[in-house]
């Protein structure tokens, strides 16, 4: 409500807040209902971008006109592009910005750095810790200090050198700055993790016989929160946060791995394959990759000051697909209720070590409110137009037979020669 507020010419000030008449933006949202009331009740047809946005619910050419990635051609300059893990924001941005730069620049210097923060967490914080993930030290002070000054003094006033990688990224779990040539990095490997009965993830290929599913019901009236936080904003920390709260709820299917004998470290991109089918006629597809912590940690002792993390379901990376969006985000399509369909869910990238003892977890839900509107799960081509009536309970499957098999694509990566090690501190 803010940003789109008209401003008479240069002003210092932000607007005043929109006053939510309630500390639970859960509820507010709740009760605004369709998006349509938004307009009706609030912003009076005053703010001209959530105008553009009922008008453009596709990815149509006014969308496809503020794309910048086409126009990064004919770069000269030095680039770094900087973004954090966690970013509730943009991680999509920096990840995708470098790969553009990269690809239609050869031969420049092109630096991506990755760190475990929120959005702008380089610089707004120490980036020692974010929700429930402890990094073991201030890795905002080391960016500084290690990459960002003495990238400028070289390349605005010419002093001294500049050692850095092509990508300088964090790897979460482990605690420690890589260095890679590339990114995503050379020589990955990969394989499918598989969802299996009785809520197991395994890497064996699935051999129940078609008709093997698990289904939740979908209610709109009811949607899975974001976070457990009660707040009006967005939570900036929701993507670290641990996801107990989520999966205790039945319209939440949970899959785990059995405890990791070894350290795992997934790179580069994840995508989330899935078999799905439902009673409506259109659905959200939300995907999270968790990592789950033993039930007693090492070397944490009863009466101790750290908290008690045991048994922590912290996300590592997630995201959400509008499924009429499957096959292209121009073109939109329903669902036809019953029908097996293939969905894939892209998580965009990761560097994230599962430490020897934990559980590598997926949660599968449909809603994730109010960060992201409900879905009617009866289609509307425009769904800003949705009245009350068009937002229907719907059951949901997710397929995990021989036939129709749903799985995650991981990447994994290790201390290659070409890959060394910088620690922080």
């Amino acid at each position: 409500f803010v940003f789109g507020q008209a401003r008479d010419g240069l002003v210092t000030e932000w607007p005043e807040r929109f006053d939510y008449g309630t500390p639970d933006g859960y509820r507010f949202f709740l009760d605004l209902g369709p998006l349509g009331n938004a307009n009706k009740r609030h912003l009076h047809g005053e703010i001209a971008f959530w105008n553009e946005l009922v008008a453009h619910p596709d990815y149509d050419e006014f969308w496809q006109a503020r794309n910048i990635l086409p126009h990064l051609q004919g770069v000269t300059c030095a680039v770094m592009t900087v973004g954090g893990w966690f970013d509730a924001e943009d991680l999509y941005g920096p990840l995708n910005t470098y790969a553009a730069v990269e690809e239609a620049n050869p031969g420049i210097s092109n630096v991506l750095v990755m760190g475990p923060w929120r959005h702008g967490g380089w610089f707004r914080t120490d980036g020692d810790s974010l929700a429930v993930a402890d990094f073991g030290f201030k890795t905002s002070r080391t960016f500084q200090e290690k990459a960002l000054l003495p990238f400028f003094r070289h390349h605005l006033k010419r002093e001294g050198a500049v050692d850095l990688p092509e990508a300088w990224v964090f790897e979460t779990g482990a605690n420690r700055w890589r260095e890679f040539p590339a990114w995503p990095p050379r020589n990955l490997r990969g394989e499918r993790l598989y969802l299996h009965e009785d809520g197991v993830l395994a890497f064996a290929a699935p051999t129940a016989k078609n008709g093997a599913f698990d289904e939740y019901v979908s209610d709109p009236a009811k949607p899975v929160p974001y976070t457990p936080e009660i707040s009006t904003g967005w939570h900036s920390e929701y993507m670290a946060e641990d996801q107990r709260f989520a999966a205790w709820r039945p319209d939440v299917l949970v899959y785990r791995s059995a405890p990791l004998e070894e350290d795992l470290t997934l790179a580069g991109p994840l995508t989330a394959e899935l078999r799905v089918s439902t009673t409506g006629s259109d659905a959200d597809w939300v995907v999270k990759l968790i990592d789950e912590y033993p039930d007693r940690l090492p070397g944490w002792e009863k009466g101790s000051d750290e908290p008690d993390l045991g048994g922590t379901q912290q996300m590592v990376r997630s995201e959400i697909l509008r499924g009429r969006y499957r096959s292209s985000y121009s073109d939109p399509e329903p669902f036809t209720p019953g029908e097996i369909t293939e969905v894939k869910v892209e998580l965009q990238d990761v560097l994230h070590t599962f430490k020897r003892g934990h559980r590598i977890m997926i949660q599968i839900q449909s809603s994730l409110f109010p960060l992201f509107d409900r879905n009617p799960q009866r289609w509307i081509e425009n769904i800003f137009e949705a009245e009350e009536d068009d937002f229907v309970k719907a059951t949901h499957r997710v397929h995990r037979s021989a036939e129709a098999p749903s799985f995650i694509c991981l990447l994994y990566t290790s201390d290659a020669a070409d890959e060394s090690s910088r620690g922080g501190g």
